[in-house]
């Protein structure tokens, strides 16, 4: 087997959210450059995030950020939409790959030899740098919904299902971007056909 230089590292994020599209990246790194302080994008501050995101886009020899949107997600299941951001975020990589590391124990539909690596936004740079600019993008994307959707707290909680955000979500009812295919938006959703 020879060494692969250039392989793709990625991954996903917004899988529990109960609203907003899931996202995923496709990184490939130079080999040659080392980014510093790349870690799994959970660990690390919005801050650090924001700063090792400008840093990706601008050392990466390629990177690509896709995503699902909700009515996928409801039509396909949650799965099924992170593959389907998984293979949108390889194919609109913009340097031929022929390897990918996929984050996880499962490999989306991809035009090349891929392998999945349980664990590996703590194992693999290139996976680390895909998960970080994945949760970035998102995250942005939900502080934009939060100004077009305000009520239901959007920039704190990022569409997770915390206290808040279940609260808001009984009181105002699901909004165009709320996944009505997890449960917690759909009973919403059925008490108030029923009213």
């Amino acid at each position: 087997m020879y060494r692969r230089e250039y392989f793709a590292g990625v991954d996903e994020v917004g899988r529990g959210p109960l609203a907003g599209a899931v996202y995923a990246a496709a990184v490939v790194l130079d080999p040659f450059i080392r980014l510093d302080g790349l870690r799994d994008s959970k660990l690390l501050s919005e801050k650090r995030r924001n700063e090792l995101d400008l840093v990706i886009r601008e050392k990466a020899l390629a990177y690509c950020v896709a995503s699902a949107d909700v009515s996928e997600i409801d039509e396909i299941n949650i799965l099924q939409a992170s593959m389907l951001a998984m293979e949108r975020a390889v194919s609109g990589l913009n340097v031929p790959v022929d390897f990918v590391i996929v984050d996880g124990n499962r490999i989306p539909d991809l035009p090349c030899e891929a392998e999945w690596l349980i664990k590996g936004d703590s194992k693999s740079d290139a996976i680390k740098a895909a998960s970080i600019i994945a949760k970035v993008a998102r995250d942005n994307e939900m502080k934009r919904l939060d100004r077009i959707y305000p009520e239901y707290g959007l920039a704190q909680h990022k569409g997770y299902p915390t206290r808040a955000h279940l609260e808001s979500l009984k009181r105002h009812g699901p909004s165009p971007i709320h996944r009505l295919s997890f449960a917690p938006c759909r009973a919403v959703a059925e008490q108030e056909q029923v009213k």
